[in-house]
């Protein structure tokens, strides 16, 4: 049998004999299907000579891994490194033979999470690759699991991945779109995994709130609104994205001046003569 990746978002689909007509992922509004139909591919043929992995560092404790050339979204992962074990956050939707040893130099890795369906990667792949690790998936996105696993675990509301470190549901992108939030990153002042539940913006001072990037569809001020609150009890100093984008210092000030601003725009509050 054959784990057949979608060539546009890299998320891995069931073992069969031939792929499936077509990536629901991709299919849906907030995604794209390529003008020449859907595309398939396997970890065997993106494992070419060229293609390789970097684990770099962050900040302490907080690793970045990369694939290049990418594969499909191209996002990056974060890797959280804590004293009762290790997140995996947003795995990237291709992994080599010699990463999973790499990353078990860094301690265990006791969970895999996405932000949002967007970002399951080859979650299974990295879960088989780590130990058959728990993937956690938030129930309000079940439908979205192309590939169903017993290594997948259910969850929803928040979840304590190790003491110290905890995902969030708070919607949007998706019903289940999470945040994972990490109190000692950033010197201790507190770091917001945000994938693009709520995205950095390349000024690194401002966030962005969207349904769908890449079909430029933004979210109502109502959703924007109840983003923002659900974030604000956590305390946070820095907010990572899932592309390497980052809001060094100040993000839950960012993060309410955005929402703001957002919520202005979409309102009419704001119009291109004020």
């Amino acid at each position: 049998m054959t784990v057949w990746i979608c060539r546009t978002c890299a998320v891995e689909h069931p073992d069969a004999d031939r792929p499936p007509q077509v990536c629901a992922i991709c299919a849906d509004e907030r995604q794209w299907v390529p003008a020449a139909g859907q595309q398939w591919t396997t970890l065997d043929e993106l494992r070419t000579p060229d293609r390789k992995m970097a684990v770099e560092e962050v900040e302490p404790d907080l690793f970045g891994i990369t694939v290049d050339p990418e594969v499909g979204i191209g996002q990056r992962t974060l890797l959280v490194r804590t004293p009762a074990g290790n997140l995996l956050w947003d795995p990237t939707g291709y992994l080599d033979e010699d990463t999973g040893r790499r990353l078990g130099d860094l301690g265990p890795v006791v969970a895999i999470a996405a932000s949002h369906p967007h970002m399951f990667g080859v979650q299974v792949e990295w879960s088989r690759a780590l130990g058959d690790v728990p993937v956690l998936v938030n129930e309000a996105d079940a439908r979205w699991l192309a590939r169903p696993d017993a290594v997948v675990r259910y969850w929803s509301g928040t979840f304590e991945v190790v003491p110290g470190l905890r995902l969030h549901q708070i919607g949007g992108h998706f019903p289940g779109s999470a945040v994972a939030h990490w109190p000692a990153g950033a010197g201790g002042a507190g770091a917001l995994l945000a994938g693009d539940t709520i995205a950095p913006n390349p000024d690194r001072a401002t966030v962005s709130f969207m349904r769908s990037y890449p079909n430029r569809i933004p979210l109502s001020g109502g959703v924007v609104e109840r983003l923002a609150r659900s974030v604000e009890p956590l305390a946070f100093d820095r907010l990572y994205g899932n592309f390497a984008g980052v809001v060094p210092t100040g993000a839950k000030a960012a993060v309410r001046y955005s929402a703001a601003r957002h919520v202005a725009w979409v309102t009419g509050e704001h119009d291109d003569e004020t």
